[in-house]
C-alpha cells in the first residue's frame, strides 16, 4: 500500500550534493510509483462450449430435458451456445419453453434468439418458437438477435433472405468485455447458403471490438471452403480435434468453437455425453484465456 509520509521522509533524506540530489528524488518518485501501480492482471480464465441439444431428444429418439440438463451441467462451462432448441414449438419438445427451463435447472442466465417466431398452435398460447440461445453464469453487459442469410424450412419454396437466429452476448470477465456468439448454419449440400452465411456473421464480428468467441453447429467441416473466409479473423480452437455427429458414432466435426487472435486457447475437446447420448450431436469444450 502507498504511504505518502514514507515517500516524503525518502525524498527528505537525500544528500545535497545536486546530481545525486536528483538522482535520488527520481529513485523515491519511482518507489512511490511502484507502490501505487496495481500488479499486471494474470490472464482471465474462461470455459466456453457449444451443444446441439436436439430439441432436448437423445440419439434414442426419447424427448429426456432432464438428461439434456445434466449433459450440461457436466461441461462445467462459463458459457454455452445451444442450437436446436425449442420454446413452446410443439408436440415433438411438450411445447416447453427449454431456454428458460434449462437456464432454470442449471441457474444460469439464458439469451434465446428464435429464428422462426410463429402464430400459437391455439389462441391464447405462446408463440411458437425456435433458435439458439447462449447460457451464462456470468453478467450479461449486451444482447442482440441478429439477422443473417437464411433458407427457411417453413416455406414451401423457400428463397435465401435475411432472417434472424445469429445470437450475440457480451459476458464481463474480470473486467473484460467479451463478444460471445452462437450460429446454426444451413444443413444443405450446396454450400452456397452457408457462404453466404459466413459472410453476413463475419460483417457482424467486424462492428466489435475486443475478444470473441463464436461456436456453433456450422453444418460443415472446418476445412469445407466456404468455411475459409473465417480463418482471416478467427482460428479453430480445436484443429484436429474429435468428430462431433452423430453422437453414437461421430464421423463429422461440425461443431466449432473458435476464437479472435486475442483469446490464447489452453485446451478444448469434444465431450462423449455416454452410452445414450443426450443429443445427435456431442458437445464441444475449451478453456480459453483473455490477455
Amino acid at each position: 500500500m502507498f504511504n505518502p509520509w514514507w515517500s516524503f521522509t525518502a525524498t527528505l533524506c537525500v544528500v545535497k550534493t545536486p546530481a545525486r540530489r536528483a538522482g535520488a528524488v527520481l529513485s523515491a518518485l519511482t518507489l512511490a510509483a511502484l507502490a501505487v501501480a496495481p500488479a499486471q492482471a494474470a490472464p482471465a480464465p474462461l470455459r466456453v462450449a457449444t451443444y446441439n441439444i436436439h430439441a432436448g431428444a437423445g440419439e434414442d429418439g426419447v424427448y429426456d430435458l432432464d438428461r439434456t440438463a445434466a449433459a450440461l451441467r457436466d461441461l462445467h462451462a462459463d458459457v454455452i451456445g445451444l442450437e436446436e432448441v425449442d420454446v413452446h414449438w410443439g408436440e415433438r419438445s411438450g411445447f416447453a419453453d427449454e431456454a428458460r427451463e434449462l437456464a432454470a435447472r442449471l441457474h444460469l442466465r439464458v439469451f434465446f434468439a428464435p429464428i422462426y417466431d410463429l402464430d400459437p398452435a391455439a389462441a391464447g398460447e405462446p408463440r411458437r418458437q425456435y433458435g439458439v440461445a447462449i447460457l451464462s453464469r456470468l453478467p450479461v453487459l449486451d444482447r442482440e438477435n441478429h439477422e443473417i442469410t437464411r433458407l427457411s424450412t417453413q416455406d414451401p419454396d423457400p428463397v435465401p433472405a435475411p432472417a434472424p437466429g445469429f445470437a450475440e452476448v457480451v459476458v464481463n470477465v474480470r473486467g473484460t468485455h467479451v463478444h460471445f456468439y452462437c450460429t446454426h448454419l444451413d444443413y444443405r449440400q450446396d454450400p452456397a447458403v452457408r457462404a453466404r452465411q459466413v459472410d453476413d456473421m463475419l460483417a457482424v464480428l467486424g462492428e466489435d471490438r475486443g475478444p470473441k468467441v463464436l461456436v456453433g453447429d456450422f453444418n460443415a467441416d472446418a476445412a469445407a471452403p466456404e468455411l475459409a473466409p473465417l480463418w482471416t479473423q478467427l482460428r479453430d480452437a480445436a484443429p484436429g480435434g474429435a468428430p462431433t455427429y452423430p453422437a453414437d458414432v461421430p464421423v463429422s466435426r461440425i461443431d466449432l468453437v473458435t476464437v479472435s487472435p486475442d483469446v490464447r486457447v489452453s485446451s478444448a475437446h469434444t465431450v462423449d455425453t455416454g452410452d445414450i447420448p443426450a443429443s445427435d450431436h456431442r458437445p464441444v469444450v475449451a478453456d480459453v484465456r483473455l490477455r
